[in-house]
């Protein structure tokens, strides 16, 4: 089956990690600031690509939870991800890697254990980093 586009997002960068995002529909508008973990001046009230990046794949997983779920006919209280991105070094280049913290109310660890694997096969997200990045999952 070939590609089939549901959805385009559109933003635009400008100035880099010290610049500013916007989408098309002007919904999202953000000032960036490099982090001062990363010598930059981490201005307050800005974000970083980091911070995007977390929430997007957050968001994303938490659907794909929901939707593992829903196909299965479960019925799930709250789904709540925290993503953590973390920007490194490894072999000289720049590197990120993630943990999505998955809490899932009123779900045995197992049945929680197997809704997480069966998402990080679905998620979109997921799939854009496998064997890119290294991703980790915890229960909490």
């Amino acid at each position: 089956m070939a590609y089939q586009p549901l959805y385009t997002a559109v933003a635009i960068a400008t100035g880099g990690r010290d610049g500013h995002v916007e989408s098309s529909d002007g919904i999202v508008k953000l000032d960036l600031s490099v982090p001062r973990e990363m010598g930059g001046p981490g201005k307050p009230g800005t974000s970083n690509p980091e911070q995007l990046f977390a929430s997007g794949y957050a968001a994303c997983f938490a659907g794909a939870i929901g939707f593992v779920a829903n196909q299965q006919h479960k019925k799930l209280s709250d789904v709540q991800v925290t993503g953590h991105v973390t920007f490194g070094q490894l072999d000289g280049a720049f590197q990120l890697a993630v943990q999505l913290d998955v809490h899932l109310p009123d779900v045995a660890k197992a049945e929680a254990e197997k809704l997480v694997e069966q998402a990080h096969q679905v998620c979109p997200y997921s799939r854009a980093t496998r064997n890119n990045i290294e991703v980790k999952f915890a229960l909490v």
